[in-house]
């Protein structure tokens, strides 16, 4: 693939792009299980990183990641459900340790069985309460392919700046389905530049300084001892359970990845003079999102749209967006308004609407009608 050459349209799919894209951004290590809707990724990380490692199954994937993380590579792998739920002990063991590494989930409807490839926005939830204590990881989400192409590697700095996994969200629609694309318009990807510490004094693994992001340090760098610890720790990554330092060090990393909010806080918003409604959506069902503001405008009532693309943590600037309307109606494609659930809470304020779906993408006809838009 080559970008800024001109009009060059090509039949491509999500993951090409998305392969493409974190392989610029300095990922250098595919660690992989093959796992329906996420075995393209598989076959493009393959060819396309310095590195691949086939793994027999997901658990020794996120092992081997956090290896070669603690080693100064930023591994990559992808996945859906299944495996992710699989993963999670180790995510939080990454967690813990600050492992740089990106995880790829690509969503899908159902368990490993029946609809197990068709779209759907179910691992919202589990992503909000995935680490032990109420933590969050930074939760990116594409839209389209230009997301794919650069939120794929931002998903890829960002885990380097924050010593932090970070899980890029997708879709079996949006990673398998191949489309007429133009390659023109991607923008230049620079590779992230690491820092390491260097330092005269001896090494703390945990020591923020006047941040909130300790420095790195590879286990392989010859100079000082590197200590990596997933339990509760001091600044030099000693054991501890309840002392201040240790505790301290805890509440550190439960507010980093919302400290540094603003730096990866990404979202589109299209409004409206004398929009009395804006339709929020996110991942797969933006398009049909963007096709039903389209029909409401050409009806001739006014309408805003939201798309969402920082999923977690939750930006403060989405609540400062939907407070100016009237009604909010947030499209998802699962039966439950997880998402909705997570921005609101458990009772649903009055002026928010859902739009959910089973089985079955979402069309702008399923907006106009059960949102009640037309």
């Amino acid at each position: 693939m080559q970008s800024k050459t001109g009009n060059r349209r090509v039949i491509i799919d999500g993951s090409r792009i998305v392969t493409e894209a974190m392989a610029r951004a300095g990922a250098d290590a595919f660690i992989g299980y093959p796992i329906t809707p996420a075995n393209l990724l598989y076959q493009y990380g393959g060819k396309r990183f310095p590195l691949i490692l086939p793994a027999p199954d997901e658990i020794t994937t996120l092992q081997w990641m956090s290896g070669l993380s603690a080693c100064g590579r930023i591994p990559v792998t992808a996945t859906s459900f299944p495996g992710f739920a699989l993963m999670l002990e180790s995510v939080n063991m990454a967690f813990m340790m600050e492992l740089p590494m990106v995880i790829v989930l690509v969503q899908r409807l159902g368990p490993a069985t029946g609809t197990a490839t068709c779209g759907a926005q179910g691992d919202i939830a589990l992503l909000r309460g995935m680490i032990s204590g109420g933590h969050q990881l930074p939760v990116l989400c594409a839209s389209d392919f230009d997301d794919s192409w650069r939120l794929a590697a931002r998903s890829v700095s960002l885990a380097a700046e924050l010593r932090s996994p970070v899980v890029f969200l997708t879709s079996k629609e949006e990673m398998m389905t191949r489309k007429s694309f133009d390659l023109s318009r991607l923008e230049e990807i620079t590779s992230v530049k690491r820092e390491f510490y260097s330092g005269n004094a001896p090494y703390r693994s945990y020591d923020p300084g006047d941040g909130e992001v300790p420095a790195f340090l590879p286990v392989t760098n010859g100079s000082w001892q590197v200590r990596l610890n997933a339990s509760t720790h001091d600044g030099k990554g000693i054991l501890q359970h309840s002392t201040a330092e240790a505790l301290e060090n805890t509440r550190r990393l439960d507010g980093k990845a919302r400290k540094h909010l603003q730096h990866y806080t990404y979202y589109d918003l299209d409004s409206q003079d004398d929009a009395r409604s804006i339709i929020l959506a996110y991942g797969v069902s933006a398009s049909a999102a963007r096709e039903a503001v389209v029909d409401i405008r050409e009806s001739g009532k006014p309408a805003a749209l939201l798309i969402v693309k920082t999923i977690l943590p939750v930006p403060d600037i989405y609540y400062g967006i939907t407070d100016n309307y009237e009604r909010v109606i947030i499209v998802e494609e699962n039966i439950n308004a997880q998402f909705a659930t997570i921005l609101f809470g458990g009772r649903l304020p009055e002026k928010v609407r859902t739009v959910g779906g089973l089985g079955k993408m979402i069309s702008k006809e399923d907006i106009l009608v059960q949102g009640e838009v037309m």
